[in-house]
């Protein structure tokens, strides 16, 4: 069975789930997989050398236009002939699937990233449509099926596969003692439209009129505007001697070993691998109460949810975990123990490989 991943090369969630499917494929009796990158400004050329690197069948296409996009895919899809053409997040699903059809692809598979999408009525016109010529349709987690099914794509071909990552970049030999830790706050996330890092520093700022003065680290890339807009509001604040910018991070998992206290703060996601990567290094979670966060989280057990821009209620979470460190440390255990029976990427990848196969075969999708 030949499979062909198509998705976005700024490196994001989508793109890491790609690559992570690539790589159980390849350790898979029976498929090839071919990994197709569409180029964007943060397409890092050192990142994608290292795929190579690593044994994986790498392809970029250009991504200054739509029809340049699904003209390249074309001609990669046509000369490698698979039997599924896998076309992860918005909108790569759409032009992937385009380029699919024109090369005569047999079976099209839609990944959708996202529970919040900017699908304006043309965009979901052409992702409707598509969807008919589709053999299923994969939400992230089962927020994100819901929210497709209320979209209205067709019921039948909807299923959910919860995001997975790689437990072996966690192991629990390599993380720090809790007493040994940082007792500060992280959130490791890019800086985009979607993530809220302003509820996070004004919840921060909440805190200085309890007598609490945490320091706060941000780590990731993204778009720089929005960078810029929180350093702005981090300096209105007087938090100057708190917050620190690290920037993209090489050793993700090195970084959360260290740190006891993590925070997604955001408006959407579909499953967001930096929480699930935040629990498997057994620190203390809270997230924005959003779809695939509440489906990751068992609040009070493996985590706290806080309500989505509610900086005051996110400063209450913090204040509960700062001042009650034995609490933080039980919460941080239940999320490791967690994310060793539900989140490693071998069950993502089994329940993938147990749907193509289904489509490879003319058979309709089941939800596991």
């Amino acid at each position: 069975m030949r499979v062909l991943h198509f998705v976005t090369g700024g490196f994001s969630g989508a793109t890491q789930v790609a690559i992570d499917l690539c790589r159980a494929a390849q350790r898979s009796a029976g498929m090839d997989v071919i990994l197709v990158l569409r180029r964007k400004p943060s397409t890092d050329p050192a990142r994608v050398a290292a795929l190579h690197a690593e044994g994986l069948d790498v392809r970029v296409v250009p991504g200054w236009s739509h029809a340049a996009t699904i003209w390249a895919l074309r001609g990669i899809a046509r000369e490698w002939r698979p039997d599924i053409l896998v076309a992860h997040g918005f909108s790569e699903h759409l032009w992937g699937r385009y380029a699919g059809l024109l090369a005569g692809v047999r079976h099209l598979v839609h990944v959708e990233h996202n529970a919040r999408e900017r699908y304006t009525r043309w965009r979901l016109a052409q992702a409707l449509w598509l969807a008919r010529r589709s053999a299923a349709t994969v939400g992230v987690s089962f927020g994100v099926r819901d929210h497709l099914l209320a979209l209205g794509f067709p019921s039948a071909q909807c299923v959910a596969i919860p995001n997975g990552i790689d437990l072996a970049r966690f192991p629990a030999s390599a993380q720090a003692p809790w007493a040994q830790r940082d007792d500060a706050i992280l959130m490791a996330s890019r800086f985009g439209r979607q993530k809220d890092h302003a509820t996070l520093v004004r919840a921060v700022a909440l805190l200085q009129a309890r007598g609490l003065d945490p320091r706060l680290a941000f780590a990731g890339g993204g778009k720089q505007r929005q960078r810029k807009a929180i350093e702005a509001l981090v300096g209105q604040l007087g938090l100057g001697a708190q917050v620190k910018f690290l920037g993209l991070v090489a050793d993700v998992p090195a970084l959360l070993a260290r740190q006891r206290i993590f925070v997604l703060s955001t408006h959407y996601e579909g499953m967001p691998l930096a929480l699930l990567e935040a629990m498997a290094a057994g620190c203390a979670c809270i997230g924005s109460d959003v779809v695939g966060v509440r489906e990751v989280i068992d609040p009070g057990r493996t985590g706290l949810l806080v309500p989505e821009g509610d900086a005051p209620a996110l400063a209450d979470a913090l204040a509960d975990l700062l001042t009650h460190p034995a609490r933080a440390e039980a919460l941080g255990r239940a999320a490791r123990a967690q994310a060793e029976e539900a989140f490693d990427v071998s069950h993502m990848h089994a329940r993938y490989e147990a749907l193509l196969r289904r489509v490879a075969a003319d058979q309709p999708p089941i939800q596991a």
